[in-house]
């Protein structure tokens, strides 16, 4: 067996952390491009968001390094996702008739005895012994725990930052290094390393910065190709940015929803606009949008793939939050046809209409 996940922000390197620790032999996406779109789309509906058809990309060029087995999460309700896994294994079949999608979904969906048969199909490939599968996978968490709150930070910081595109460039080479690092020893040295680089940053805190949450579909907002670097541009236009919705929130959230006690202070702050689960992340958009006004942010920007229903009732809930709160927010809608020039436009725009803002409440 050899094992991989699609991309899905810092994921690629939560996965790293564990495989290495559970000695398990694997082959990690290559950054999703406009080829994996495209290569993905050749085999995908047509009418099909754009989650999956570059997730399709990331197996199908996986698989030409040898890899024959994929991990998915799942999702039920009124979303194409919870789909997701039936369509790409039928057409992960036609390419391969050996390949094997392994899907890690919420015990309350599916029952804790089938997540556990579904956990031991992986395990089961780990010469190690049950202590030792428990702290790689301990390991794991730690990993993709620490590298979103090093990110989360670096995309605070760079508003305030004194040279512009430092946090950046620290960000990518954090990451180039955690991939190429050997074993999680190294990886948890790296973020150790870095931990203290991203505290030392020099920063100007009396800077009047304007903070922009982004909000919206988990993978499109956490996978950059998806929203054409999205938080990368908004750190050179010197704009800081805030985000709920990481790997690791996704891991405590699903960890959480048994007892109930899962994202709290989002279910509160969507009370009044949206009281009920409908599919997706539409919930979480909303208490997002309460949330970032509450917390400071300047606008919010949702980002949603064309055709995701849960993120279009969403969209049409956030005018009235805006008002409301008189709080911008804007909507973009992605999918394989998206100019970048255009959407440039539109994000340079509403930064715009925000230093205005801005302005006029100094004056």
């Amino acid at each position: 067996m050899k094992i991989s996940v699609p991309n899905l922000g810092n994921t690629s390197i939560a996965a790293k952390a564990l495989f290495e620790g559970l000695q398990i032999d694997y082959v990690l996406p290559q950054v999703s491009s406009k080829s994996t779109l495209e290569l993905g789309s050749k085999y995908s509906p047509e009418e099909i968001c754009l989650p999956f058809k570059i997730m399709v990309g990331n197996y199908i060029e996986a698989m030409e390094k040898g890899a024959d087995t994929f991990i998915i999460t799942g999702s039920c309700g009124p979303c194409r996702y919870g789909e997701y896994c039936e369509l790409q294994i039928n057409i992960l079949k036609k390419l391969n008739p050996k390949v094997e999608l392994i899907v890690i979904d919420a015990p309350g969906d599916i029952g804790k005895d089938e997540l556990l048969k579904r956990i031991g199909k992986i395990s089961e490939k780990s010469p190690l012994c049950r202590q030792e599968k428990l702290k790689a996978v301990y390991n794991a968490l730690r990993v993709i725990n620490a590298v979103d709150d090093i990110e989360k930070a670096l995309r605070l910081k760079a508003g305030y930052e004194i040279d512009r595109g430092h946090c950046k460039r620290i960000l990518y080479e954090f990451k180039r290094r955690m991939l190429v690092a050997k074993g999680v020893n190294e990886m948890l040295s790296l973020i150790k390393e870095y931990k203290k680089i991203v505290g030392s940053v020099p920063i100007d805190k009396n800077r009047r910065v304007i903070k922009v949450a982004i909000i919206g579909e988990i993978y499109t907002i956490i996978e950059p190709f998806s929203n054409l670097y999205i938080e990368d541009k908004l750190m050179d236009y010197g704009v800081s940015t805030m985000r709920t919705l990481y790997p690791s929130w996704w891991v405590k959230n699903l960890a959480m929803s048994p007892l109930k006690l899962h994202s709290i202070d989002i279910r509160m702050a969507s009370k009044k606009y949206l009281p009920y689960y409908i599919g997706g992340h539409g919930r979480e958009c909303i208490g997002e949008a309460v949330l970032a006004h509450k917390h400071g942010c300047d606008g919010a920007i949702q980002i949603f793939p064309f055709g995701c229903m849960p993120e279009i009732v969403s969209k049409s809930i956030l005018p009235t939050i805006s008002k409301d709160k008189d709080f911008p927010i804007m909507t973009l809608v992605v999918d394989e046809l998206t100019g970048e020039a255009g959407y440039v436009t539109r994000i340079e725009a509403f930064i715009d209409l925000l230093e205005r803002r801005i302005k006029k409440c100094i004056i």
